[in-house]
């Protein structure tokens, strides 16, 4: 059975990134529907996986990571425009029988992605 997960890590401050909120959202063509929002844990994860079973179509999805609010929350952005506010990671899922983790790693003016496991 296919899931979708992810996690962020903050790399500047070396812990997981609790509090962030995450808008997922299903991608067709020029529109989109968000599908959920959820916000991560003390480990920087969310409580369950974003989607699974027959939640989880093949196509194209994009995540976004609302880390302004964490980032001035922690004390690491100040200001009215941050350099790294809405970060939005769009996706394809070929295969929904599989299984996507999707992790963030941010700090104030850098962000990564990769397909984990």
């Amino acid at each position: 059975m296919g899931r979708l997960s992810t996690h962020v890590l903050d790399t500047a401050l070396g812990k997981p990134a609790a509090g962030v909120k995450i808008r997922l959202y299903r991608v067709s063509g020029t529109s989109s529907e968000q599908i959920a929002e959820v916000v991560t844990n003390g480990d920087g994860r969310t409580d369950a996986p974003l989607l699974t079973g027959d939640g989880l179509t093949a196509g194209t999805y994009e995540l976004v990571f609302l880390a302004g609010d964490y980032l001035r929350q922690t004390g690491q952005a100040t200001g009215e425009v941050l350099f790294l506010n809405e970060i939005p990671i769009r996706f394809g899922v070929p295969d929904a029988g599989q299984h996507y983790h999707v992790p963030l790693l941010i700090s104030p003016f850098a962000y990564s992605t990769y397909r984990g496991s």
